[in-house]
């Protein structure tokens, strides 16, 4: 019978994202006027102020993590790119144009099982593990079809299971003293500023110039990522605790990594350095939410609060114990 992962909790990152270089997210193409904006900046449809997608953010994070773990790209993704992602819970084999590329099932994967994976179609999954867990088994000629890979049999599956993200990143607004400050600013557009660029054909010189739309450097966001602790149907609460602790220090890698990277456009040319300080983390149980409810209790303690990341990294070493105090059974 199929059940629902069991909730233990839930764990909130809040801090200050600062915006170190001028930074571009799109929102879309600009005005065709003469002189117009070619990029334009995303804004909140109601204030009109500079925003930072959410999704942007996290798909950064994600692509970061990838390169630390050293994942294949086994998925094409769009513009003949490829991306990595888990085809199933279980590990197996991918196949692109008749090569096959293994992958790490969402289960264990550090990336899949953080920031979910959609199942694929037409992969290889070893065939007692298929049968095992009632997996749809490609047939040809009424007859599975099969492959030996390392001296053991697989099958190929028709569709593989999804994986839903643990985590959410919220879309970043503007801090509220950073948007008085931004507004005080002329630069000929709302809190935000132009920035021309010119890209130059190197075998005809032809020049190309745009402008680009960019949150300026100083400006402070408020950033805020929140991670879901569950426990497997086959897993104990302290094993569910040991990998959350293992998920939320791969966060604040990626974390760490993103401002030493860059986030949104034109990197490369500088754009997107950012900078996260005044990190607070939030954790409450199941006891606790139950208790709101009952009691009219808020929780808005922080467990821990560091300056910046490098702190923060180090913090999350032993957090599965700080996190476990809380359980019934374990209060102090």
């Amino acid at each position: 019978m199929l059940q629902q992962k069991k909730l233990l909790g839930k764990f909130r990152i809040e801090g200050i994202l600062i915006v170190e270089t001028g930074l571009h997210i799109g929102g879309g193409e600009g005005k065709m006027d003469i002189g117009g904006l070619d990029k334009p900046v995303a804004r909140d449809p109601i204030t009109q102020y500079p925003y930072l997608p959410g999704s942007s953010i996290k798909g950064k994070l994600r692509s970061l993590l990838e390169r630390v773990h050293n994942k294949p790209l086994n998925r094409a993704g769009s513009r003949d790119t490829f991306r990595y992602e888990s085809d199933d819970l279980l590990d197996g084999y991918t196949e692109i144009d008749r090569q096959t590329i293994p992958y790490e099932g969402a289960r264990t994967c550090p990336i899949s099982r953080l920031f979910g994976s959609t199942g694929s179609s037409n992969f290889w999954v070893k065939t007692a593990d298929a049968v095992a867990e009632n997996l749809d088994i490609v047939k040809q000629n009424d007859q599975s079809v099969t492959q030996i890979f390392s001296g053991v049999e697989y099958s190929k599956i028709l569709r593989g299971r999804n994986s839903p993200a643990k985590i959410i990143v919220r879309d970043c607004h503007l801090y509220k003293e950073s948007a008085k400050k931004l507004e005080r600013i002329d630069t000929g557009l709302y809190m935000t500023e132009w920035k021309w660029e010119n890209g130059l054909d190197r075998v005809t010189a032809a020049a190309n110039p745009r402008q680009i739309e960019r949150v300026p450097a100083g400006a402070e966001f408020d950033f805020q990522l929140v991670y879901t602790v569950e426990a497997e149907d086959s897993q104990t609460e302290q094993e569910a605790f040991i990998e959350a602790a293992k998920d939320l220090r791969n966060i604040a890698i990626a974390l760490s990594l993103l401002e030493d990277d860059a986030l949104g456009g034109h990197g490369s040319r500088g754009y997107g350095k950012v900078r996260f300080k005044n990190y607070q983390c939030f954790w409450r149980n199941l006891k606790q939410y139950r208790q709101v409810v009952e009691d009219g209790v808020e929780f808005k303690q922080s467990i821990i609060a560091v300056e910046d990341t490098l702190n923060l990294l180090k913090k999350f070493g032993n957090l599965s114990d700080e996190m476990q105090k809380n359980l019934p059974g374990n209060e102090s």
